[in-house]
């Protein structure tokens, strides 16, 4: 009767009706009624409750004072705070570490400049020893001064071609004013006209040899100023790698004779380290330089007796006359001669 009574209460507020319910009503009745209105209530309390970024976690037991809780949103707040100082962190130690690397090899750079410079003051001064391989040094000797004398013959060969050219364009120009006069000097036709055609036979002739010089020129060129160049540049390398040895060989040596304390030990160990490195390089570009010097001499011999018998056949077929032999000796050495006005732009090609 309680339950009822207090149903029929709750029923009249909420409708703002001042009746009752009447009292044969069933308690099944009564019972959906108050399962609706608890099911409204719940959505309600849903709807309008606290979000979950704002709740709190109470670190006490129940009942605890208000000192114990802790919001979640400084729990989150703290927690990015973390990461963005992690990451930071990480950048600081690699930019750290880089600058480390490069401080250490600065370091090692201006170290082994010192002993290089003053392995190479010592030997200057006779007050220093130094590695010597007399057959490499010898070979080495007589690479440079063969490029000397290939460079003196290749500036030779070039200005040979300069005044053989402006021989054949001064033959051309002549050629063409006598086959001129030809035409306007009747009763010299025959003289102007033989002299004519000799002349431009001897353009002809002309232009044969300097495709021939021409070849000869390319071909002294590529075997001095590449293959000798870069024989030569695996010997500067050589020579530094040799400089290098000598003054961690120079160091070890001063340290050996010095006390056998615990400091000066393991400087020994450091020097005998370096000494091993530099002695590895200096033996492998040794052996490089040997190698590319046997090559050299190899591919010196094939080229020049190719280019030697080209240019002797070709200047012999030229100044002998001999048209029919200067055409073959370029045909036998796959020489092919640019037509006149090759090296003129098209007229697709002119602006």
């Amino acid at each position: 009767m309680l339950s009822k009574a207090a149903t029929m209460e709750i029923l009249m507020n909420r409708n703002g009706d001042a009746g009752t319910l009447p009292e044969d009503d069933s308690l099944e009745q009564v019972a959906k009624l108050q399962w609706s209105l608890d099911e409204k209530d719940l959505q309600q309390v849903m709807v309008s409750g606290p979000n979950l970024n704002e709740t709190s976690v109470v670190s006490g037991g129940y009942g605890g004072t208000a000192e114990g809780i802790i919001p979640t949103a400084s729990i989150k707040g703290s927690s990015m705070q973390d990461s963005r100082s992690s990451s930071s962190m990480t950048a600081e130690e690699s930019s750290r570490g880089v600058a480390v690397e490069k401080l250490d090899f600065m370091k090692q750079w201006g170290l082994n400049t010192y002993k290089c410079t003053k392995q190479m003051i010592a030997e200057r001064f006779g007050r220093g020893s130094r590695t010597v391989d007399l057959e490499l040094e010898a070979q080495i000797e007589v690479l440079r001064d063969t490029k000397r004398k290939y460079e003196n013959v290749l500036r030779l060969a070039r200005a040979l071609t300069n005044h053989l050219y402006s021989m054949v364009q001064t033959q051309h120009a002549l050629g063409d004013t006598f086959t001129d006069l030809s035409l306007k000097s009747p009763e010299l036709r025959d003289e102007f006209g033989y002299n004519a055609e000799t002349q431009k036979l001897l353009c002809k002739n002309g232009e044969t040899l300097l495709g021939a010089i021409n070849f000869f020129v390319s071909s002294i060129n590529t075997l001095v100023n590449k293959t000798m160049e870069d024989t030569l540049m695996t010997i500067k390398m050589y020579e530094a790698a040799r400089l290098e040895f000598d003054a961690y060989r120079a160091d070890l040596e001063e340290l050996s004779v010095g006390p056998r304390d615990v400091v000066n030990m393991a400087r020994i160990d450091t020097a005998q380290e370096q000494y091993q490195i530099h002695k590895d390089k200096y033996e492998r570009l040794r052996s490089d330089v040997t190698i590319k010097l046997n090559f050299l001499d190899e591919n010196k011999v094939k080229v020049m007796h190719k280019q030697l018998l080209l240019f002797h056949n070709a200047v012999s077929a030229y100044f002998a006359g001999n048209q029919q032999q200067l055409e073959q000796t370029l045909k036998q050495f796959n020489i092919k001669l640019r037509p006149p006005g090759a090296d003129k732009p098209s007229w697709l090609e002119e602006p």
